[in-house]
Formats: C-alpha cells, structure tokens, sequence
C-alpha cells in the first residue's frame, strides 16, 4: 500500500507573539514494514529547522523561528510505502512465549528501562486493577497482553479530548473514560504492572476518519516480548496494531513523542486556540491494510 498523509496543525493568536524553539515528532520511523517515499514540512511564519535524532531512534525536527506573528501553521505532507510486517500476526506454536517473560541477559539492561513505571504513584491503583481480574497464561504472553488491550477497550470509554496533556493511569481507571493517548498511557503502565516492557507510541491511523479529512494524531502502546520483538497493541480499536498504523515516535514517557511542542512568548489571553486535521489517501490499492478500521 502507497499513503499520502496530511497533516496540518494550525495555532491562532489574537495577535502577533514570539515563538521559542519547537520539536516536531512526525518523520514516521522506517523499517523492513515502511518506506518513506518523501516528506515535506512546510512551515509558517519563516523558520529553520535542524533533523536530529534522540535516544529512542526517533527523527526529530528542531524549529526555531525567524518573526513574530499572529499563526503558526505546520503541513506536514508524506508519501509512504506499507510493506508486509514480520513476523505474520497469525499465531503458531513456536512463537509462544512465557508469560511473565524472560528476557536475554544481553537485553536486560535496555529492557529494565522500559519495565520501570513512569507513573510511580499509580502503580497500587493499578496493581488493584489487575488483581480484579488477572492477567495471562504461563505459556502465551502475546496472548495476555492482547487480552489486556481487549479489557482496556471494553471497560474505558473512548473519549477524545482536546485539553493539554494525557491523564494519569489512576485517573483513567477513575474516570472510566479517556483519549487515545490516556488509554495508550493506562496500557502501557499495566503492562509494565505485569513485568512486561512497555513503550508508549504517537503516529497515524489510516481509517474513515482519516480518508473523510477528520481524523487527528493516534497513540497505542508496544510491548516487548522475547523473539517477537516489539508488538503494537491499540485499546481505542481493542486490538493488534497493523498495516494502517504509522508509527512517527516511540518513548518510555507520553511527553517524548509529542507531535507538536514548543512556548511563545505572549500574554495567556493571546493564544486563541488549535486545529488539527489529518488526511489520508490510498494511492495504490494493491497490498494488504487498505480496507481502513471504523
């Protein structure tokens, strides 16, 4: 499958403000499953922009900005190439693995971090969350964890918002409902709750919502697993991630892979408000995931 994506991220000010450096995650990252063809960033009022690359393997762009002025608009516009993931979704035997799993000493030390809550004072409301109903067989981690994207997905509402930031694990489960992103936080932590490394993703999904020009940016967690390597699961869909998920950053923390972030300089009362739209469009129809998620 070939993807146009746009995205454009526009902020409106009631009048002329400063900007201060901004960082942009929205290269999405290449692999054997993606190709990039071209990207283009235009940007809005005169800029210049530095590629770096961060811990986590991430492209990021570092934008410093030449005037004032009263809107800052990003188009981000990219043509890619989806090819086949490996391995195969389907499950067989020999890629079963243990639940808690093991992981190979050589890989300890990287996955220690990923295993480590970020959200420390949630992790009692979390473990109380799993002990409710547990989690896993001893023979299938995979398994356990698509039951936990399955459970998140049934028992939190769906709920986009458009507020700053992502809410806590505990206030999700306090709240009973949150966004993509809240729900990705609350998947990854119970995950990690469980032994399991865990990594928090930001990037587009390829959807009706997306082909209609009125869809935003998506967020879904990935777990690490002995031989299967990084698995993507989606609790906004309830389900493993595929072909029409674009991944543009990965990090131990929600705040690592915000597509947009950046100050001003202005008073409060300045700043008037945000949009974002996401376009998506098939441009070869030939290939698996072109049949878009409700």
């Amino acid at each position: 499958m070939r993807l146009h994506i746009e995205h454009v991220t526009r902020y409106a000010y009631a009048q002329p403000v400063t900007f201060h450096r901004h960082r942009l995650v929205l290269r999405p990252r290449e692999g054997h499953d993606l190709r990039v063809e071209r990207m283009t960033l235009t940007l809005t009022p005169a800029s210049t922009v530095e590629w770096v690359r961060d811990v986590f393997g991430n492209s990021i762009a570092l934008v410093d900005w030449l005037e004032p002025a009263d809107a800052l608009t990003i188009v981000n516009d990219i043509v890619l190439e989806r090819l086949t993931p490996f391995p195969a979704r389907a499950r067989h035997e020999p890629w079963h693995v243990a639940f808690p799993p093991l992981y190979d000493p050589l890989e300890s030390g990287v996955t220690a971090v990923y295993a480590q809550s970020t959200y420390l004072e949630d992790v009692p409301a979390i473990q109380a969350w799993l002990q409710a109903e547990p989690v896993g067989d001893p023979l299938d981690a995979e398994g356990a964890m698509h039951a936990l994207c399955q459970r998140i997905h049934a028992t939190i509402g769906y709920q986009r918002r458009t507020e700053k930031g992502t809410q806590s694990p505990a206030q999700t489960l306090t709240l009973g409902t949150g966004s993509c992103r809240d729900l990705a936080t609350l998947l990854m932590e119970a995950a990690r709750a469980c032994g399991v490394a865990a990594r928090f993703a930001s990037g587009y999904l390829h959807g009706r919502a997306s082909l209609a020009a009125a869809a935003s940016t998506h967020a879904w967690a990935e777990v690490y697993l002995p031989t299967l390597g990084w698995r993507g699961l989606d609790p906004t869909i309830g389900d493993v991630t595929g072909p029409n998920h674009i991944v543009t950053g990965v990090s131990t923390h929600p705040r690592g892979v915000m597509p947009v972030s950046g100050a001003f300089t202005g008073a409060p009362a300045d700043y008037l408000g945000l949009t974002v739209t996401v376009k998506t469009t098939v441009l070869d129809d030939a290939g698996a995931g072109t049949t878009p998620p409700s």
